[in-house]
This record gives C-alpha cells, sequence and structure tokens, in this order.
C-alpha cells in the first residue's frame, strides 16, 4: 500500500506528493485520505474512486 501519492493540489495550483493520513476498509472497498503537506488540502479515494473530481471537499 502507498504512503504518497502525485495528485493536483487545487490550493495550491500544482502538482504536489500527497501523504496517506488514513485508511479503512468498508464494504465498498479500501477508504484512504490523502493529504497535501503544504497546504493541508485533503481529498479521498474509496477502492480508487478519487473524491476530489467532485464538487464536494473532503
Amino acid at each position: 500500500m502507498a504512503l504518497e501519492l502525485d495528485h493536483y493540489c487545487p490550493d495550491c495550483e500544482k502538482d504536489r506528493t500527497f501523504w496517506r493520513a488514513a485508511s479503512t476498509t468498508l464494504h465498498l472497498g479500501e477508504k484512504t485520505k490523502w493529504r497535501c503537506p503544504e497546504c493541508n488540502y485533503s481529498f479521498v479515494t474509496i477502492d480508487g474512486i478519487d473524491s476530489s473530481q467532485s464538487d464536494i471537499e473532503a
């Protein structure tokens, strides 16, 4: 399981390396919370589906 993820940060407005802040297993799959170390922006993935693609902030 990866501890880092390269992803675009909308608060920093550039690509950053996000760190895994938490994870748990749900009936839908694994839920993982990722956090930007520069600005603390965070988003959630559930079984590979990325919440940062939605209009709702995690």
